[in-house]
């Protein structure tokens, strides 16, 4: 495998930064576009890997590669509609690491004549897949790494939820790629807990007024997590003011419970919150604790999707401090939310002593039990930002 493979088969969820002018969906997007600089404040910014559309329905050319090649060492994503070995030799001449094979548009001979001529040539195919069928015959030819993109280039649809059940689908051998409609944070982890090594982000980078600055928005960790919301109000402020994740407490018991599971905007995911068993619930994810005695729940939870286990929950015990809290919370290995008394007065403090994944408030956010102290919120989150 070659080095773009392998710059996103490490831990986490690494970046690839695209680079693209116009969009056949959008039209326009960044049409003074220059692929040398934009290379070089990706590599800055952390990104694993760059792509460039090198298609002139996307206002690209070639020549953006050896722009590119010449101001960054990342590893390079040629994207365009590829059928011939001539082109793939014309893309490793400028400077590619890996060019795009998209399956709809070539039956299975042609894929693998391609793939094998770009191993050859040192380059990795990426191999794309937008629907179940397209998915088998990746994973038949020995695609990898496979992409999983949410828009339909027929119709310019976007699926994102079938594209996180294909995603979850993918063999846990090869490295997967979320392409398409990642625009936040939240976008980008809910790929990230379904599978995804790695999401690509081009629309929204080149709509942004800082490129570099919105890519490490997106990638960057911990995740803000507000709970025990029962308000529509309180939603929106705690959307507004940066927060990842919305918790709705379904435990009749808790002084905090919602009656059902709020709509979030779609840059947002859900969290329904249970204890003992979980019912079902069309939020995102799940959060389960075991029942304790004649306590409404105990002390630690896991994090579910579709049932599986992506993250584990340290919390306080009932009521209680908890001196060995941040050992503990070090001690897991994976995904770690960190919840439990925090705010703005000590999140930050928390986030440097156990680098979690997440960070969850609720009480600690209250005007009343339900009720959030709007600027309690908006603290918190800067805070953990």
């Amino acid at each position: 495998m070659g080095r773009f493979r392998d710059a996103l088969s490490g831990p986490g969820l690494a970046t690839i930064a695209e680079v693209k002018r116009r969009s056949p969906s959008a039209g326009d997007l960044r049409p003074e576009a220059d692929p040398a600089a934009l290379a070089a404040a990706f590599e800055h910014a952390g990104a694993a890997a760059i792509s460039l559309l090198v298609d002139e329905r996307f206002a690209g050319a070639v020549g953006d590669l050896r722009a590119a090649r010449a101001a960054a060492s990342l590893p390079l994503l040629a994207k365009g509609f590829f059928r011939e070995e001539e082109q793939l030799d014309d893309l490793r001449d400028a400077g590619a690491d890996a060019a795009l094979l998209i399956l709809r548009d070539l039956d299975d001979r042609a894929a693998r004549r391609l793939m094998e001529h770009a191993s050859r040539l040192g380059l990795d195919a990426l191999v794309e897949a937008h629907d179940a069928e397209e998915l088998a015959r990746a994973v038949a030819l020995g695609a990898d790494p496979i992409g999983i993109n949410a828009r339909d280039l027929a119709t310019f649809a976007i699926d994102r939820p079938a594209q996180l059940r294909l995603v979850a689908s993918v063999p846990r051998d090869r490295v997967v790629i979320a392409e398409s409609a990642i625009h936040s944070r939240a976008q980008g982890a809910a790929a990230e807990v379904a599978g995804a090594d790695a999401v690509l982000v081009g629309t929204a980078l080149m709509r942004a007024a800082d490129p570099p600055a919105k890519l490490r928005e997106i990638a960057s960790r911990p995740l803000v997590k507000v709970c025990g919301l029962t308000r529509t109000e309180d939603v929106e402020v705690a959307v507004d003011a940066g927060a990842d994740l919305c918790g709705f407490i379904l435990e009749p018991a808790s002084p905090r419970a919602a009656r059902e599971v709020l709509p979030v905007p779609e840059t947002a995911l859900s969290v329904a919150v249970f204890v003992g068993d979980a019912d079902e619930t069309d939020a995102d994810l799940v959060q389960l604790y075991e029942r304790a005695g004649g306590k409404v729940r105990g002390r630690d939870a896991v994090l579910l999707r579709e049932g599986e286990q992506v993250a584990t929950v340290v919390d306080l015990p009932w009521d209680e401090e908890d001196e060995t809290q941040f050992e503990r919370a070090r001690a897991v290995e994976g995904r770690l939310v960190l919840a439990g008394g925090l705010g703005s007065e000590n999140v930050r403090k928390a986030i440097n002593a156990t680098r979690p994944w997440a960070v969850d408030a609720s009480s600690s956010l209250e005007a009343s039990p339900g009720i959030k102290d709007h600027e309690r919120v908006r603290a918190y989150v800067a805070a953990a930002r």
